[in-house]
């Protein structure tokens, strides 16, 4: 995940959409991350759309195939459940650890 700094990202805008494409980029204000740009195309494979996205026509059934999918995986072992809080404390040390090599 790239990390750029606010100033950075409002100076070389293009780049920034650019990076964006290609991976999350987290924007930071006084070395903190505030923020945090991804495609549109990685948002659809979230939850985003639910929020701040019109729905497209076949969308629920597109999200609870890839439910489905994903709970078919975990009944078959081939990934692993975090619970929210985990989840969340390994994100922030993933961020934290990328900050620190920017």
């Amino acid at each position: 995940m790239k990390v750029m700094t606010a100033r950075e990202a409002k100076n070389r805008f293009g780049e920034f959409l650019d990076a964006s494409r290609r991976e999350p980029v987290v924007i930071t204000r006084d070395d903190r991350p505030v923020g945090i740009m991804v495609s549109i195309e990685d948002a659809a494979d979230t939850l985003l759309p639910e929020f701040l996205l019109d729905k497209t026509p076949g969308y629920d059934g597109w999200l609870f195939e890839k439910v489905t999918a994903t709970l078919e995986r975990t009944d078959a072992g081939q990934t692993t459940l975090h619970a929210h809080d985990e989840a969340m404390a390994l994100l922030r040390e993933r961020v934290a650890a990328r900050n620190r090599r920017a």
